[in-house]
């Protein structure tokens, strides 16, 4: 793995891809470790505020346009704003399985999905897991 390629990208993809790795080892913790307790909450809210950052950073990233400068990654951070307080305010009121249910879905959909679709030949993460050289840029 050579970060090189990472840090060479503009400082939102950077944040972008940062917050996002962070998010799915915290969000793995988070899976797996004991619930309600005080470093489940803590940790939860932490990835919270990762995935936040994660889906508004992605609204800098224009590399691929599909609708302006936008793409269909782009409406999947909309549903993931727009599903980060649903699934708090579940947990504030007790509603457990519908909590774990819109956060199993965050991290599966806006996490594992949309990451793996980062691997993909051209983009700046394929770059840094399988050591290739391939030109980045914006639509154009």
């Amino acid at each position: 793995m050579n970060f090189a390629p990472l840090f060479a990208a503009p400082p939102a993809i950077i944040v972008h891809a940062l917050a996002a790795m962070t998010a799915f080892v915290l969000g793995t913790v988070q899976l797996a470790a004991p619930k309600g307790t005080l470093p489940h909450r803590t940790i939860g809210w932490i990835w919270v505020l990762l995935m936040a950052t994660v889906a508004a950073s992605s609204f800098l990233i224009h590399t691929i346009c599909q609708f302006g400068p936008f793409s269909v990654i782009h409406g999947l951070s909309l549903v993931t704003l727009a599903a980060l307080p649903v699934a708090v305010l579940h947990a504030r009121n007790h509603r457990v399985g519908q909590h774990r249910r819109v956060m199993v879905l965050l991290f599966l959909g806006a996490l594992v999905v949309a990451g793996l679709f980062t691997l993909s030949p051209g983009r700046i993460m394929h770059d840094v897991v399988f050591g290739t050289s391939t030109t980045h840029g914006a639509c154009r």
